[in-house]
């Protein structure tokens, strides 16, 4: 059964962006970015919200195009419509068996990419098993939580941690499900 990582950027305090989306204060290069860029080489497979998607336009992605060429793109949404979508690109409804369905194939272990509120409900629905968190050294205050707006209790395994000499930390944590 192949694993859903949430491998994410987060401040100190728990956001995965600041107010308005801003992520201008987070690490965008050194050697913990490289691990980050080395570590999504492995993943055949990538999650994520509606919101996240659309988040890659201002970034030059192209609606229905691949956020990472070399994955297959799950895009999880009741409302997104793609006009010709690249054969990588599906948009499916949010529903926990479509994530068993995945998990189940054969195929390396699954990506999800940002998004608080699809983590939160994924976090939720016992559906996270690893949390891959490259911790920034900074402190938001505001914006996107880690888990949006879910209130989500789970116990944690730390399993590895990097550090970098930017004060950049990768920490990965298994996640217990009850």
């Amino acid at each position: 059964m192949r694993k859903i990582i949430y491998y994410v950027a987060t401040s100190l305090d728990g956001f995965i962006a600041g107010k308005d989306d801003d992520i201008s204060m987070f690490a965008m290069d050194g050697e913990g970015v490289e691990q980050y860029l080395y570590d999504l080489e492995s993943f055949d497979t990538v999650i994520m919200g509606r919101k996240t998607y659309e988040f890659g336009y201002q970034f030059g992605l192209k609606p229905g195009q691949p956020a990472y060429p070399h994955m297959e793109h799950f895009i999880f949404s009741e409302n997104l419509e793609l006009d010709n979508p690249s054969e990588q690109v599906k948009v499916v409804p949010k529903q926990c068996e479509i994530l068993r369905e995945l998990k189940s194939q054969i195929g390396s272990e699954i990506y999800l990419c940002g998004g608080g509120m699809f983590a939160g409900w994924l976090m939720k629905n016992g559906m996270i098993d690893v949390l891959k968190l490259k911790v920034n050294p900074i402190v938001l205050g505001e914006g996107t939580r880690l888990f949006g707006d879910y209130a989500v209790k789970n116990k944690l395994n730390l399993t590895h941690n990097q550090s970098f000499d930017d004060g950049l930390q990768i920490m990965t944590y298994e996640v217990i499900n009850s």
